[in-house]
C-alpha cells in the first residue's frame, strides 16, 4: 500500500507530462542530432547534477540555431509549435536514460521559445531585425574554428558586448544573450551550430567524444582525470592571467573612449544647452529606427525624437568622416551658440559618445520643425503648393536670418550652404535657416580665401567655386538662386533644357522677352499683385548675378524685397552658364562685360 501511495502520484505526473507535451508533426526542427552529437549526457543521469538544465537548453539551442540558419527566425512562431518541439526533443533524449521528470523540471514552460517582441530581445524577431539594431564585432570574433581557449574567449567577450548593447535598447529584454549565441552559431560561423568545435564554445556544451566519435571508456576517463588533476594549477593561473589581460584591455579601451569624449566636449563652448546621454536619444528615437528618419545629407542624418513629456526634437547625427566629423560638430555647435534669432534654428543640446561597438558618435539636438523643409514643399510629391503669401513670407524670413548673420554678429558669419533643404518650416510656416556645419566666421570687411570650397553645386557663387573667394555676397548669390526657385517652383538645375540648365539663365531669357509672369509658378500666377511678385523675381536675378561687384548686400536685398529702396537697373548677364562651359563663360564675362547694357529700372511698389 505504501508503494502504491508513492508510485501513483508519479504515474499521474508522467501521464500529465506526456499529455502536456503531445508530439505532432508541427515542429520544424530535426532533433536527430541529439543522439549523434558527442555531448556528455552524464550530468543529467540520476542523481542529476546542477548543470543539467543548462546543458539540455544548450543542446536544444543547437537545433534552434539550425532553425535560425534555415528560416532567419530566432524563435518559434507560437506556443503549439514550441510545445511540439519540446516534446520532440524529449523523445530524442529517451535513449540516453534521462528521467522524464528531470526533463519536465528543466522545460516547464511550453512558451519558452516563442517570439515575444516586447520582452525577448529589443523587439528582434528575424535576422533582418538583428542587422538593423546590432552591428556587432561577432563577425570578426566568432567565425572559424573556436577550439582554442583564446579564440573562444574572444568570441564570448564579443557576445557579452553585443548583449550589453541590446539590453540598453530595451532594458526589460530577457533573451538577448541567447539570441547572440544563436546568431553567432547560425549566421556568423561557417562551420554551423552542429559542429562540436562551435557548439562546445558558443553553447558551452560539455563533450565526451574523441575525434573518432567513440565514447570514452572508464580507463580513458581515469587517465584524463588524472592529467586534469595535475593540470588544474597551471590552467587556473593561465585563466586568471587571461581574465586580467582581458580586463586591462577593456579598461584601456574605456580610457581611450573617455578621453575622446572629453576632448570633443572641451572644444564646445559653454552655451547652456543640455548635454544628452546617448541612451536618452536612443530611447527618444526608438533606437534610431528607420521610421523616425526624417532627413539625410552629405554631412549628417536627422531623426525625430520624442521625450517622456511629449516634446519633439530633431536629432542630427554627424556622419563619421574621421577628424572632419569632429570639426563639423564643434563648428556647428560653436556657430549656433552665438546666434539668437527667430529665423535661425536654435540648438537645444549636444551628445558625444564613443564605445567599442558603435565607435565615435556625435549628435546635435534642435527644435523639431513640424512642416519639414522648404524643399519638400517646393518639389516634394503630395504636398499642397505654397501660396503666394507663404512664399513671400518665407523669402523675407530667410533674408532677415541672413541679415542677422552678416550684420547682427561681430565678426560676421557666412552660412555657405543656403538651399531649399536647409530652410525649415515651423507649425506656422515661419522659415528658419538651419544646418550651420559649413558656416564660417571671418574678419569684418575682408574677403576670405579658402582652399576648401564647401557647399552645393548650383548654389555656389562663381568667384567662390572657382577661386575660393568667400564674402557675404557668396550667401547673397545662393539666396538669389533660392528666391527664383521659390517664385518659379523650378529647381536650380534642370537637365531637361541643356542650353538653359541654370535657373538664372532660364529666368533671364524670359525676362528679356518681356514675359516676366511666365517665371511665376502656375499655382501663384493669379494669387497676388503682379508688381510685387515681379519685384521679388528681379531681386532674385540681381542677387544671383555672376559678377560679385554687381550683387547687392543682404541688407540691400532685404530693403528691396520690402520695397524700402528701388531696384537698380539690372546689368546684362554673360552667355548662359551651362555646366560644361561654366568657367569659360565666367572668365569671358569678367573680361568683356563692361556693364554698359541695363534693363530698365524697377521702382518699388508694395
Amino acid at each position: 500500500m505504501s508503494k502504491f501511495r508513492i508510485l501513483f502520484p508519479l504515474l499521474l505526473s508522467l501521464i500529465h507530462f506526456h499529455t502536456y507535451y503531445a508530439v505532432d508533426s508541427s515542429c520544424p526542427i530535426d532533433f536527430t542530432y541529439v543522439e549523434t552529437f558527442p555531448w556528455d549526457a552524464s550530468l543529467c543521469h540520476e542523481p542529476a547534477q546542477s548543470g543539467c538544465c543548462q546543458t539540455l537548453h544548450s543542446v536544444f539551442g543547437v537545433g534552434l540555431a539550425q532553425y535560425l540558419k534555415e528560416t532567419s527566425m530566432f524563435y518559434l512562431p507560437d506556443v503549439d509549435t514550441s510545445s511540439s518541439c519540446i516534446a520532440s526533443f524529449e523523445e530524442s533524449l529517451a535513449s540516453m536514460s534521462i528521467s522524464a521528470f528531470l526533463f519536465a523540471s528543466c522545460f516547464n514552460d511550453t512558451g519558452e521559445f516563442v517570439n515575444k517582441p516586447t520582452t525577448s530581445c529589443a523587439g528582434i524577431i528575424t535576422t533582418q531585425d538583428w542587422n538593423q539594431k546590432a552591428s556587432s564585432p561577432l563577425e570578426s570574433s566568432c567565425n572559424g574554428d573556436l577550439t582554442g581557449l583564446t579564440r573562444c574567449s574572444l568570441c564570448v567577450e564579443a557576445g557579452l558586448e553585443v548583449n550589453s548593447y541590446l539590453v540598453s535598447l530595451q532594458p526589460n529584454s530577457t533573451e538577448c544573450f541567447f539570441f547572440t549565441i544563436l546568431y553567432a552559431a547560425a549566421i556568423v560561423n561557417d562551420f554551423g551550430p552542429q559542429d562540436p568545435r562551435i557548439a562546445s564554445c558558443i553553447f558551452g556544451i560539455p563533450l565526451y567524444a574523441s575525434k573518432s566519435g567513440k565514447k570514452w571508456n572508464s580507463t580513458n576517463r581515469k587517465l584524463i582525470f588524472g592529467f586534469v588533476g595535475g593540470f588544474v594549477g597551471l590552467s587556473s593561473a593561465v585563466i586568471l592571467f587571461l581574465i586580467y589581460r582581458n580586463w586591462d584591455k577593456k579598461r584601456r579601451k574605456h580610457i581611450v573612449h573617455e578621453e575622446y569624449v572629453s576632448s570633443v566636449k572641451s572644444r564646445v563652448p559653454n552655451t547652456g544647452a543640455k548635454w544628452f546621454h546617448v541612451a536618452e536619444l536612443e530611447k527618444a528615437t526608438d533606437g534610431f529606427s528607420q521610421k523616425n528618419l526624417i532627413g539625410q545629407g552629405g554631412y549628417g542624418i536627422v531623426y525625430k525624437g520624442t521625450v517622456l513629456n511629449g516634446t519633439e526634437f530633431a536629432i542630427k547625427q554627424i556622419l563619421d568622416l574621421d577628424s572632419k566629423a569632429d570639426d563639423e560638430f564643434t563648428n556647428e555647435a560653436e556657430i549656433i551658440s552665438m546666434i539668437r534669432h527667430r529665423n535661425l534654428l536654435a540648438l537645444k543640446g549636444f551628445c558625444v559618445t564613443s564605445d567599442a561597438l558603435k565607435g565615435k558618435r556625435r549628435y546635435l539636438v534642435y527644435d523639431f520643425m513640424s512642416n519639414g523643409s522648404l524643399d519638400e514643399h517646393l518639389f516634394g510629391n503630395g504636398k499642397k503648393p505654397l501660396t503666394w503669401p507663404q512664399r513671400k513670407n518665407i523669402i523675407l524670413d530667410i533674408a532677415k536670418g541672413l541679415a542677422y548673420l552678416h550684420y547682427g554678429i561681430k565678426p560676421a558669419i557666412y552660412h555657405r550652404d543656403i538651399k531649399a533643404t536647409n530652410i525649415l518650416l515651423d507649425s506656422d510656416m515661419k522659415a528658419r535657416v538651419a544646418d550651420f556645419g559649413l558656416a564660417k566666421q571671418t574678419t569684418e570687411g575682408q574677403s576670405h580665401l579658402t582652399t576648401r570650397v564647401a557647399g552645393t553645386y548650383g548654389y555656389l557663387a562663381p568667384e567662390y567655386a572657382l577661386y575660393g573667394q568667400l564674402t557675404g555676397k557668396s550667401d547673397v548669390y545662393s539666396f538669389g538662386i533660392l528666391i527664383l526657385e521659390i517664385m518659379s517652383g523650378r529647381r536650380v538645375l534642370d537637365a531637361s533644357e541643356p542650353s538653359k540648365i541654370l535657373i538664372t539663365d532660364w529666368a533671364w531669357a524670359i525676362l528679356k522677352s518681356g514675359k516676366v509672369e511666365d517665371i511665376f509658378d502656375a499655382s501663384i500666377k493669379n494669387d497676388g499683385p503682379k508688381g510685387v511678385m515681379e519685384r521679388f523675381v528681379l531681386v532674385g536675378i540681381l542677387s544671383a548675378h555672376v559678377m560679385v561687384s554687381l550683387r547687392p548686400t543682404i541688407a540691400d536685398v532685404l530693403k528691396m524685397l520690402e520695397g524700402d529702396i528701388d531696384i537698380p537697373r539690372l546689368p546684362e548677364r554673360p552667355l548662359p552658364l551651362s555646366h560644361h562651359s561654366f568657367q569659360t563663360s565666367l572668365n569671358s564675362s569678367m573680361s568683356t562685360n563692361d556693364g554698359s547694357s541695363y534693363m530698365p529700372s524697377f521702382s518699388s511698389s508694395r
